[in-house]
């Protein structure tokens, strides 16, 4: 598939393939076509040419079907930053299928308290927020998560929780697509690996 962006080729004939249960790790440099590539498969923006399925539907002209079965992370915080954390995850309970319970086992297993639930977005740490967003996207009731530079900001102790349940979603038959630039760290939970430059996915390896 083709992307353009204002006219700029973001992706070009960029072949790519994820099944049901994998981890798969897109690596590149900035600019390379990562978070186009993660938008795409998240019908947040369209193909100019080629074809893009996501569950056998084309998120051109079934965009909402397929932004109901994709949780994305990305950089930016998609959380209210006038409520508090809390807040935040009961919207999102009610608004984008965020199974509440296991939002807030996340926030623990990360490191949260109750405490830093219960103030405004806005004040928490970027550390904290990034551990809120990251603790809701893990609980939507989604088959596929898609997650960009998903260790940015955390503590160590919290990125090998992140990686464990990365691994426990694929384990429940989640597909995981990762873009980083943590090449150590990602690879260890891939089961294939595709590098991007200029706008092609190039596969790297499977296991």
């Amino acid at each position: 598939m083709t992307v353009l962006l204002d006219r700029f080729p973001a992706l070009v004939r960029c072949d790519f393939d994820a099944y049901e249960g994998e981890v798969v790790f897109v690596q590149g440099p900035n600019g390379s076509g990562k978070t186009t590539l993660l938008r795409l498969l998240g019908g947040l923006v369209e193909a100019f040419a080629g074809s893009v399925l996501v569950f056998g539907r084309d998120p051109k002209t079934e965009a909402r079907a397929v932004r109901r079965e994709v949780s994305y992370l990305a950089h930016s915080y998609q959380m209210y930053e006038e409520l508090s954390g809390r807040e935040n995850l009961s919207f999102f309970s009610a608004t984008a299928s965020c199974d509440l319970e296991r939002a807030l086992e996340w926030t623990r297993r990360f490191g949260l308290i109750d405490r830093d639930l219960d103030v405004r977005f806005r004040v928490l740490s970027a550390g904290q927020r990034k551990k809120m967003s990251a603790a809701i996207a893990l609980s939507r009731r989604t088959e596929l998560l898609l997650i960009d530079e998903p260790h940015a900001l955390l503590d160590q102790a919290t990125k090998a929780t992140l990686d464990r349940g990365l691994l426990e979603l694929a384990q429940a038959g989640r597909t995981v697509i990762i873009a980083s630039h943590e090449l150590d760290r990602i690879a260890t939970l891939a089961s294939r690996t595709y590098r991007m430059s200029n706008g092609t996915a190039t596969l790297m390896g499977s296991s």
